[in-house]
């Protein structure tokens, strides 16, 4: 280990790390983000109420138990530059990083510390092989070290390869996901109080095509949680 740890500060003289959010130096205890960036995170400390603005999206349209994400994600903030990473850049365990920060506040919260198993949004099998892992289950992997409960792999699959979601409008984001997800693990999650995770929440389009099928399992509760969530969708 202390040969490994000589080799990379040797290496780093050449090459130093970088912050991926303001592109200053790495100090040796720092990975990937440096810990001011991770201070100055916009956090929403949803997890905290049960009625956030993030939840009341989904009022009236799904049957969730309580909804939060970690961050704030608008255009030119650091969360944008964080996802874009993680998602283009094949930073995987930065979505391992980041679900362990958020899984810490998670666990200390009433609303979300009974969940029993973890399962994420899956990507189509096409879209899988061309990035070559799935960012939303980076996140899980990081909630489950820090929350203690296991991620079921493969809980849920997508049998649509629709259309990216980025240009979409509101409206069309709705018919874009609907019924193109399946359960696969029904005896896994019945009856239990199931987090479901993704990246970044938008419109809530997909989570709800989700919630719909989970639902119909049924799971005991069903919680949700995301990297970010747009300030579009929590002002309107």
């Amino acid at each position: 280990m202390q040969v490994f740890q000589l080799a990379k500060d040797f290496i780093g003289l050449f090459y130093p790390e970088v912050c991926v959010c303001c592109g200053e130096g790495l100090n040796a205890k720092e990975d990937l983000v440096c810990t001011m960036c991770i201070y100055k995170l916009p956090k929403t400390n949803f997890h905290n109420s049960i009625d956030n603005p993030l939840a009341k999206v989904f009022w009236g349209r799904v049957d969730v138990s309580s909804v939060a994400a970690y961050c704030h994600y608008q255009k030119g903030n650091m969360v944008q530059d964080l996802v874009h990473e993680l998602k283009y850049k094949d930073k995987k365990e930065l979505g391992v990083d980041i679900g362990n920060w958020y899984g810490r506040d998670l666990k200390t919260s009433a609303l979300f510390n009974t969940a029993e198993v973890i399962i994420y949004i899956p990507l189509h099998p096409a879209k899988l092989r061309k990035r070559g892992y799935n960012q939303s289950a980076c996140f899980a992997e990081g909630l489950s070290q820090s929350m203690g409960i296991p991620v079921l792999h493969g809980a849920l699959s997508r049998v649509k390869n629709t259309d990216t979601q980025t240009r979409k409008s509101r409206y069309e984001r709705w018919e874009n996901v609907e019924g193109i997800f399946k359960v696969d693990k029904v005896e896994e999650l019945k009856g239990k109080h199931v987090l479901l995770v993704d990246d970044i929440i938008t419109t809530g389009a997909t989570i709800e095509a989700c919630a719909v099928e989970l639902n119909k399992v049924p799971v005991g509760a069903l919680s949700i949680a995301s990297i970010g969530c747009a300030d579009t969708i929590t002002s309107i």
